[in-house]
């Protein structure tokens, strides 16, 4: 991957700068881009420009880090991490947010308008499409031993098909009507499927790539999934609690998905109150008046959400810690995840 490595620094910046040295470098229809002004122009307005301004957007890029994090951990050498690899990942991941957004009928994302509002529903399908392809034809330039890349692309083909298993559970499962029994394992099953297996996906490509064997590997895998299943209930929980993330509290609410708050509060209420909870959220949802049930949402869960996710993670940490033992990279890790854990609000 000669001339297309940016740095490694995670950041969105990185996934800008290697989208452009990609395409500037040739590795696109070179004559339909250079054939007149018009083309060129009709190129960057279809193709280059909706991409590079999505990739640009600032975003925590933590399965950036991961692969990372499992390369180390596995016995990889820092100093010869290829530079693209972590960002294989970020590069998917982005594709699947704005084919999300799309579905969810978002407004914003990363600190702007989500990109169908920008450009329009087909053509943000379009690249969301395109950065799914981009991130396969990435890893495939990479230059890693045949074996151990073959190993990367059978694991991505695999998560992406689960990804998109548990997006269609996410889409149809209505919180308002599901029973109270039922719930929990719907929450469980779309965040292992959607963010439990890419985070996973991103354990095992560090730990893999960097030639990890047998139980190491898989306790990486293991711990990558239990960490996306955390975030996700950070990321449920803190948009509810967090007045400047309310916005993704009220439209998961305006969609009524089976989020972890709806999971927790399946656990912990009576029947009859459940129901009644879910009777008004319908109410609230159809009128437009979401931010009502807000202060009984919160009232509701108290304290008890933070310590589950603490719990959690701290679960999936500890039998890492046993299975590999102690290090530096554990450690870095550990203190990432609790930064981590913070910015969620």
């Amino acid at each position: 991957m000669s001339g297309l490595q940016p740095e490694l620094a995670g950041e969105s910046s990185s996934l800008a700068a290697l989208f452009d040295r990609w395409f500037d470098q040739g590795h696109h229809v070179a004559a339909w881009r250079a054939s007149s002004p018009e083309m060129r122009r009709a190129w960057s307005d279809a193709v280059l420009d909706p991409a590079r301004s999505f990739l640009g957007r600032p975003g925590k890029h933590f399965r950036a880090r991961l692969v990372t994090s499992a390369w180390m951990l596995a016995g990889g050498d820092l100093e010869q991490l290829p530079a693209g690899l972590p960002l294989v990942i970020e590069v998917l991941h982005a594709g699947s947010l704005i084919v999300d957004d799309v579905q969810d009928d978002s407004e914003h994302r990363r600190g702007a308008p989500a990109l169908h509002r920008e450009i329009g529903v087909p053509l943000a399908i379009n690249t969301g499409n395109m950065l799914y392809c981009w991130s396969l034809d990435l890893l495939s330039k990479l230059a890693l031993p045949p074996a151990i890349e073959l190993e990367l692309h059978r694991r991505m083909a695999h998560a992406m098909l689960l990804c998109h298993q548990g997006q269609a559970l996410d889409l149809s499962v209505n919180a308002f009507t599901a029973s109270q029994t039922a719930m929990p394992a719907f929450v469980r099953a779309t965040t292992a499927l959607k963010a439990g297996c890419l985070m996973q996906l991103a354990a095992a490509f560090g730990a893999i790539a960097a030639g990890g064997k047998g139980e190491r590997v898989a306790a990486l895998a293991t711990f990558g999934e239990q960490l996306g299943n955390g975030l996700q209930m950070l990321d449920d929980l803190g948009s509810l609690c967090c007045e400047r993330r309310i916005a993704k509290a009220l439209e998961d609410l305006r969609l009524a998905r089976p989020t972890w708050i709806w999971g927790w509060l399946a656990d912990d209420l009576m029947p009859s109150a459940f129901a009644r909870l879910q009777q008004r959220a319908a109410k609230a949802a159809h009128a437009g008046a979401c931010e009502q049930l807000l202060p009984e949402l919160r009232t509701l869960l108290a304290g008890r959400g933070r310590a589950r996710v603490r719990e959690h993670l701290g679960s999936a940490l500890q039998a890492l810690r046993e299975a590999l033992g102690p290090s530096a990279p554990l450690l870095a890790l550990q203190q990432e995840i609790e930064r981590l854990e913070q910015s969620y609000g």
